[in-house]
């Protein structure tokens, strides 16, 4: 399955996240509370839980955030690269233009990028 989910993304390293987010890509952060606690966050991203993130983000949904949308690029991160890989598939699959970070949150932080004490209360 997460080899399946990976042939179609376009997986990015932290330099390559940290441009897209430059260029106005959309990081958002599915990892739990705890562990943004724990970890620290990337400078602006959004966290949403898992668990929210396909209507919240669905650019056609009645509930997407204002930031969702269609023509942005979105890039999910979770801690070291799993979880983010299925939810960036799925989340193509409604038309999202979505990717993924290469390693997580932990290559992001060991790559030397900055980040943020957490943890950010996640967008309900």
């Amino acid at each position: 399955m997460l080899a399946a989910a990976r042939s179609r993304l376009d997986r990015v390293d932290p330099a390559g996240a940290r441009a897209l987010q430059e260029q106005g890509a959309l990081i958002v952060d599915i990892r739990p509370a705890d562990y943004r606690a724990a970890e620290g966050e990337i400078p602006g991203s959004v966290p949403i839980e898992r668990i929210h993130l396909e209507w919240r983000l669905d650019p056609a949904g009645s509930h997407r955030l204002p930031e969702a949308r269609a023509e942005r690029p979105v890039v999910v991160v979770c801690n070291e690269g799993y979880a983010s890989s299925l939810a960036a598939a799925y989340l193509q699959r409604l038309g999202v233009r979505a990717t993924d970070l290469d390693g997580g949150f932990r290559a992001w932080a060991a790559a030397g990028l900055p980040t943020r004490d957490g943890p950010t209360p996640a967008v309900p």
